[in-house]
């Protein structure tokens, strides 16, 4: 029975294993979108109120809103909404599809980027090497427009942004894969057990 079911998994997942190439490039062009969007920020000059007390003054231009307007060490909600940030009003009245794609490239803060890349790179590598590039990069974007279109109809009276939707995607493909070969990893798990 075993033999059966690593014979099976074999022919289904195949012998050979993908160079995970676009997992990498996705979290760069994250990271780099980023830095464009903390540049266009521009936090010290931008800043009004109070003190105009920008987080990290060392970063000059790249340095973020005040913690009191964004928790997540980010940009400030209009420099994001500027830049393609999701807002029902704008999709639906304003007829800006365009940013149901945008907005999983953008991120609300540092904190934001890190954990959602973190994820990313677990198990959008894994999946990868095992199923392709094309496979998982059409996930990845069919599941970040999927979420952008339930944000804009749950999350009417503000913005949004990240790459959750996308993320879950990864997270759903993960659990399809494991569903699906249970058998082969609970042979394994028994024989090294």
């Amino acid at each position: 029975m075993r033999s059966r079911d690593m014979e099976r998994g074999r022919k289904h997942r195949g012998d050979t294993q993908w160079t995970a190439w676009l997992t990498p490039t996705i979290v760069v062009a994250n990271v780099s979108i980023f830095i464009v969007v903390m540049y266009t920020n521009d936090c010290p000059k931008t800043t009004t109120g109070a003190n105009g007390d920008c987080v990290a003054k060392l970063l000059r231009r790249f340095s973020f809103q005040p913690l009191r307007e964004n928790p997540f060490l980010g940009p400030s909600s209009s420099t994001l909404e500027k830049l393609g940030a999701l807002d029902w009003k704008k999709v639906v009245q304003g007829n800006e599809k365009w940013r149901l794609i945008t907005a999983m490239w953008l991120h609300a803060g540092i904190i934001h980027l890190v954990m959602n890349m973190f994820d990313v790179i677990i198990f959008g590598i894994r999946l990868e090497q095992q199923f392709g590039f094309i496979r998982i990069g059409l996930i990845y974007l069919i599941s970040g427009f999927g979420g952008s279109i339930l944000s804009a109809l749950f999350l009417q009276k503000s913005i949004s942004v990240g790459a959750s939707g996308a993320l879950l995607g990864l997270m759903g493909a993960m659990l399809s894969e494991l569903l699906t070969n249970w058998t082969i990893y609970k042979s394994k798990v028994c024989f090294l057990g």
